[in-house]
């Protein structure tokens, strides 16, 4: 009869203790794009490819006629860019890009899988790497982050297709 008593005991209170542990203590936190408003730009619309896609283009300030003496050795024209959205198992991942002097200046994420403790989690850590590697390399040619494989392809996505406007 003893055995039996703390062999209960014991079941319940692995049980309390099971239910009562938390596995995530992230409070909500800032969005990694503080300020997304740019002065001077214009919208070209909304676009849709057949891999799910969708997003706006932003025009740089300068005009089609300026914009081609604004261009510098490396190709991408003063402004400012925003890719299309890409869309991923976890949400999708939107990138904006400022071009001044013909290189990368800023880099915004605006859209990012944010739904979640555990996706705030990861992109607290991913996105600022990711925005330091671009200003770096000043290209989408940079490596993604371990532990943000989704995240990372989505950014990676929608930065080409800022810089593909930049440049074009």
């Amino acid at each position: 009869m003893k055995k039996i008593l703390y062999a209960v005991l014991a079941t319940v209170s692995g049980l309390v203790l099971l239910f009562s542990y938390r596995t995530s203590h992230v409070e909500a936190t800032v969005p990694v794009a503080a300020d997304t408003t740019t002065s001077g730009s214009s919208t070209t619309g909304s676009s849709t490819t057949g891999t799910g896609t969708t997003g706006t283009g932003t025009t740089g300030t300068a005009g089609a006629a300026a914009g081609a003496a604004s261009t510098s050795s490396s190709g991408l024209r003063d402004g400012t860019y925003t890719g299309s959205a890409a869309s991923t198992r976890f949400g999708p991942v939107q990138v904006q890009i400022t071009v001044s002097g013909g290189t990368i200046t800023d880099v915004q994420v605006p859209e990012y899988p944010s739904t979640n403790p555990r996706d705030r989690q990861i992109n607290e850590r991913a996105l600022p790497t990711l925005v330091s590697e671009t200003t770096d390399a000043q290209s989408a040619d940079i490596d993604m982050v371990s532990g943000a494989t989704y995240t990372s392809r989505g950014y990676l996505t929608s930065l080409q297709s800022a810089i593909d406007q930049a440049s074009s």
